[in-house]
């Protein structure tokens, strides 16, 4: 069976060779032939291409050519069972051209992701250009980090670190100041709703561990969590890499000063006086140990420190294992927490990621979103007290494989069942969530019979659990059920993205209808506004009109009642006989007293409407304009008599 190291090569000689590039895909092609590369490759290159011999990497073999009818011919004991099955392949020709494999990078700086793609013939030095250009940060200040083989050179060229096609990475700037911000106060409520990644090194055993924890965890409850994780007191831990603002242990850490999002320490039991020269007097003595001593070393246990209950509750820790998760917990992120930290202490570091939050939380990451974006949800049930665990954690939950497909495809959220009210406590929230006949199965469910993973679809009115897996399974048949929920899954999400893009389709003809609709009721009513408006100002001007015709009238009559009247042709008085055309071309015509005043006259016109002040009055011969004349003034004085034509003409 080849190790991890050695499948990451095959894995990646045959994406190279079949320019495969999903690696879900080139995982099963290459389990199914049972990670023999040249079996993998011959079933996926056609026939005609010719097969690879089994010893790839030396000189092809000269042979006959294969032949269908002699196939099942045995085959001599002394040759090889494979030297019939191949043909000659010349070094000149190449069976598949290689095709360059294009790697994807999720690049995490502070609060922004940056996606980065390049071939696996670049280095890892280019990466770091593309982030200067992304991230205006001097390729001299960034430190690139989260590589699986640990820290890398500039020069490394990425095909020769065997990485997947996804991989995250992040930047660490330490150099550099921390971006300023506008409000202190701000700034510090972002970072106590961001997590800490704390790689934390056991400096005695040279174990990480990989914790995470809120901003608003204090850096006392940091420390009390190593204690159970080392068996160290919180009075004896010797700590390195806190910065130097980490004062206090009532702290918190986004207010510690701690590099986000990863932060490095490393932690030891610190010596007591007593011990280094014990430990000084032992290097420098060969000394026989015997058994007598073994008291003596518990009477002197004082001397290095270390109470009698201490001493006991260390050797205690050693023997028994620390539960995967506390009883009666009030939070379940924070149980949830112990669990995380607690999987990788006893299995590794290589596991799922499993969510911290409670399972509401959970529904909402995997379910409760896009179409697009949506998980198949993945519940793992521990109970410490099946045969199964061990060997189901180790060898099958941590696989390699396993942790990269549940990764991708996956949001992976884990319970203990070991105490009873834990136990009860998982089956009001499965009762809830999942119905009573998923409850009840878990119930009857047999210690033996742990650990149990549940596959979960999150549908449009309820949860669907699509498969319940019991411990005693293998990598393959626990992929190969992965998978198969993996493509119900798959048909399910086409089925709902394209239901939500049509909703979405119809939302926006709904919304363009809608706001058409509502510029043709803007412009209606711009359009009666503006039309009132007309009607109101037509309106006030026929009102001014009126009151300026009324008032025009009324001073007409006044005026027509005012005159004299008319004198007879035959009067004895000297009578002035005047003809007046209109603008219109008629003639007004009366007689006036000669001795009238020119101001009656101008009250006859503008009594027949044509006031003074808007028309003059002109006299042909000579011309002249009458209007100009002294009103006051008789018409014999103006030349009015015995009788005269004249002219009304409007004034300019």
């Amino acid at each position: 069976m080849a190790s991890n190291m050695d499948r990451e090569m095959i894995l990646a000689d045959f994406q190279a060779c079949t320019g495969i590039e999903n690696i879900d895909e080139a995982i099963t092609l290459l389990e199914q032939n049972n990670w023999d590369l040249v079996a993998a490759i011959n079933g996926v290159i056609p026939q005609e291409n010719g097969i690879l011999r089994s010893d790839y990497g030396g000189e092809p073999i000269s042979g006959p050519a294969f032949d269908p009818s002699s196939h099942s011919a045995p085959a001599p004991a002394s040759a090889p069972s494979s030297s019939s099955a191949f043909r000659p392949v010349m070094p000149s020709r190449q069976i598949v051209e290689r095709q360059p494999r294009m790697l994807d990078f999720r690049v995490e700086y502070r609060d922004r992701n940056v996606d980065v793609v390049l071939e696996d013939s670049c280095t890892v030095g280019e990466i770091k250009q593309i982030l200067e250009n992304e991230l205006q940060i001097p390729v001299s200040k960034m430190l690139l980090k989260g590589w699986k083989t640990g820290d890398v050179e500039d020069s490394t060229v990425l095909k020769s670190l065997h990485l997947p096609k996804n991989n995250s990475l992040y930047v660490l700037t330490p150099d550099l100041p921390p971006p300023s911000s506008s409000s202190h106060a701000g700034a510090l409520q972002e970072s106590l709703n961001q997590n800490f990644m704390l790689i934390i090194t056991h400096r005695e055993v040279q174990r990480e561990y990989n914790l995470n924890f809120s901003g608003s965890s204090t850096i006392q409850e940091v420390k009390r969590n190593v204690y159970d994780l080392t068996s160290i007191p919180v009075r004896h831990q010797l700590w390195e890499g806190w910065p130097s603002s980490a004062t206090d242990d009532s702290m918190c850490l986004a207010e510690s000063g701690l590099s986000y999002p990863c932060h490095r320490l490393t932690v030891g039991r610190r010596s007591s006086p007593a011990q280094t020269r014990e430990q000084s007097e032992e290097q420098s003595t060969d000394v026989h140990m015997v058994s007598d001593s073994d008291g003596d070393d518990f009477e002197d246990a004082s001397e290095f420190g270390v109470d009698d209950g201490e001493v006991f509750g260390m050797a205690s820790s050693a023997l028994r294992k620390s539960p995967m998760m506390p009883e009666n917990a009030e939070n379940e992120g924070d149980a949830l927490l112990q669990f995380t930290a607690e999987f990788s202490s006893r299995y590794g570091d290589c596991h799922p990621v499993f969510f911290i939050g409670s399972l509401e939380a959970t529904f909402q990451e995997a379910f409760y979103v896009k179409a697009r974006d949506r998980k198949l949800l993945a519940v793992y049930l521990h109970h410490d007290e099946s045969v199964l665990t061990n060997v189901f954690c180790s060898q099958m939950l941590c696989a390699e494989s396993i942790v990269s497909y549940l990764s991708q495809n996956f949001i992976t959220w884990a319970w203990d069942l070991t105490k009873d009210a834990n136990r009860a406590r998982f089956l009001t929230m499965c009762n809830r969530h999942f119905g009573s006949v998923v409850a009840q199965t878990i119930r009857t469910q047999k210690t033996d019979q742990f650990p149990l993973f549940l596959i979960i679809m999150g549908k449009r009115s309820s949860n669907e659990v699509l498969n319940v897996i019991q411990g005693n399974t293998t990598v393959d048949e626990l992929m190969m059920r992965l998978m198969a929920a993996m493509e119900i899954f798959t048909a399910q999400q086409q089925e709902d993205i394209k239901d939500e893009d049509e909703r979405e389709a119809r939302e926006n003809v709904k919304r363009e209808q809608d706001e058409a609709y509502r510029l043709s009721l803007e412009a209606d009513r711009a359009k009666r506004e503006a039309h009132e408006r007309e009607m109101a100002e037509q309106f006030r001007l026929e009102q001014i009109r009126k009151e300026q015709e009324e008032e025009r009238e009324a001073i007409r009559l006044s005026l027509e009642q005012a005159l004299p009247p008319e004198p007879k042709e035959e009067n004895a008085e000297p009578v002035s006989k005047l003809r007046i055309r209109t603008p219109s071309g008629e003639f007004l015509e009366r007689r006036f007293l000669a001795s009238n005043k020119l101001q009656i006259v101008f009250d006859f016109v503008a009594s027949k409407g044509f006031p003074w002040d808007e028309f003059k009055l002109l006299s042909t011969f000579p011309r002249r304009d009458v209007t100009q004349l002294d009103p006051n003034k008789s018409l014999l004085e103006v030349k009015l008599f015995p009788q005269e034509t004249l002219f009304l003409e409007a004034k300019e």
